[in-house]
């Protein structure tokens, strides 16, 4: 059943409700598999669709064929009515043997509106999808933890709305007396009890959001620093929070492997968290992204920042994605607008936002690519890059050595004297503290009990560090 039998519906009918982008199953319920699902794409103008193509690959489903109408989109609905009327008379008279025998899926390679996705459904009687309804179906099929469930949900249920909202106007809007009478009132109550679920959703987001800020300000009185990882979707950001801090997280080669945050200590420190997250995507609408706010917060909210691209992209592919990241963290989280005098045009330490630029995936990459990359990055704005390999491990000890010296300046070297009469502890204790407090990199042990220390260590460790010790540590 799809949205088509909408005016025939009275409450209490027992046949399901089925609203375009639901994904087939009734409304409130979140379908999660759409492998081996087949589907006709309906694209308009001159756009690249190549990444919608994309992330319908990673939901499993086929595409059987893609039509293509030049022009602007119809705002009824998004095919004129005549093509839109043809697509509808083909999927109505097919037979067995015909290649869209399979189909149950109607995509638009659009952010379509309301009247848009009710005017195709209505049409062709099958499941409509726009871009957005993709994304929260591969959302749906991808949340794993709590968290993300019900950031998905939230993000589901208000995009349902607007088409329950497109449907009762319809409904109230028509020729005849008493038009959708009946459907009219179920269609209210749909929309009562979305707006009863958003709101215990919500405070149960805010609950959960107030305990990550809780959790970050006690890392941060503990010393802790965060390095958050943000990017398009794909570039490569938790393949490098594995290599970074050698814990496993879901790797693929797939968009939007990654829904929630992942936290990782850097390895070797303990005073190093990373904080890997969910990727970004052009022309998000703001609401279905603002769902995603607590989860974004924990990378970008983080003492350091790297922003992340696929260096192997093509340039253009690459310009595009960097622009999006830049407008997602700076414009639309920061609420910055980025101009000439944008801060970190300047010396890195009057840097009002602690950011850094990798380039990932060199080891697939021409080196031609990433000449034009490193001129897109300039050009951008943004600062000037790294380029690594998380695979290859090329280029990953400068960036590492880069996070260290930005967090906490050049590496100090400690002289830890041995136990006397004024302070008998074993100078082994010592070495411990020194140890928790940073991250060491070389211990020589010397003359007379002696032992030097190198150690990456914020300035604020440090004279804790030296004031507990009686005496025993000094900075070389």
């Amino acid at each position: 059943m799809t949205m088509t039998q909408r005016l025939h519906m009275a409450k209490g009918e027992e046949d399901p409700f089925v609203l375009a982008g639901t994904g087939g199953v009734t409304l409130g319920e979140a379908r999660t598999n759409h492998e081996g699902r087949q589907a006709i794409l309906l694209l308009r103008g001159n756009e690249d669709a190549s990444e919608f193509i994309a992330l319908v690959a990673t939901m499993g489903i086929t595409i059987t064929e893609s039509l293509h109408q030049p022009g602007h989109e119809d705002p009824r609905g998004f095919f004129g009515k005549g093509r839109l009327q043809d697509v509808a008379d083909e999927l109505s008279t097919r037979s067995k043997n015909h290649p869209w025998s399979g189909v149950d899926l109607v995509l638009l390679h659009t952010n379509a509106t309301p009247r848009q996705l009710v005017g195709v459904s209505d049409a062709v009687k099958v499941e409509v999808w726009d871009r957005v309804r993709l994304l929260l179906a591969l959302f749906t099929s991808h949340a794993a933890s709590i968290e993300a469930r019900t950031q998905v949900r939230i993000a589901r249920l208000q995009s349902d709305r607007t088409v329950l909202r497109e449907l009762a106007n319809q409904s109230t809007t028509g020729e005849r007396a008493g038009y959708g009478g009946g459907g009219i009132t179920a269609l209210q109550a749909s929309i009562a009890n979305i707006n009863r679920e958003l709101t215990h959703l919500r405070k149960r987001q805010q609950k959960h959001a107030g305990a990550q800020s809780e959790r970050r300000r006690q890392r941060s009185r503990s010393g802790a620093m965060t390095v958050g990882l943000a990017g398009y979707t794909n570039a490569g950001k938790s393949s490098l929070f594995l290599n970074l801090s050698g814990k496993e997280v879901l790797v693929q080669d797939k968009l939007f492997s990654t829904l929630e945050t992942t936290l990782g200590r850097m390895e070797a420190s303990p005073r190093v968290l990373l904080a890997d997250t969910i990727g970004f995507i052009d022309h998000l609408p703001s609401a279905t992204l603002d769902a995603f706010r607590a989860t974004l917060a924990e990378a970008l909210e983080a003492d350091l920042l790297l922003i992340l691209a696929d260096v192997s992209d093509d340039p253009v592919e690459l310009e595009r994605k960097l622009f999006t990241s830049r407008q997602e963290v700076f414009t639309r989280f920061y609420g910055e607008e980025i101009d000439e005098e944008f801060p970190w045009q300047n010396d890195a330490s009057s840097l009002k936002h602690h950011v850094m630029m990798v380039l990932t995936k060199v080891d697939q990459a021409s080196q031609q690519y990433v000449e034009e990359a490193i001129a897109t990055v300039s050009a951008l704005g943004l600062p000037e890059p790294y380029i690594v390999s998380s695979h290859s491990g090329e280029g990953m000890q400068e960036l590492k050595d880069a996070i260290l010296f930005h967090l906490f300046g050049p590496q100090v070297t400690l002289l830890l004297l041995p136990a006397h009469d004024q302070s008998p502890r074993g100078i082994e204790g010592y070495v411990s503290d020194v140890y928790e407090a940073g991250l060491v990199t070389e211990t020589e042990r010397l003359d007379d009990g002696l032992i030097s220390m190198t150690v990456w260590i914020h300035e604020q460790a440090l004279a804790r560090l030296i004031a507990h010790s009686k005496g025993r540590i000094e900075v070389k």
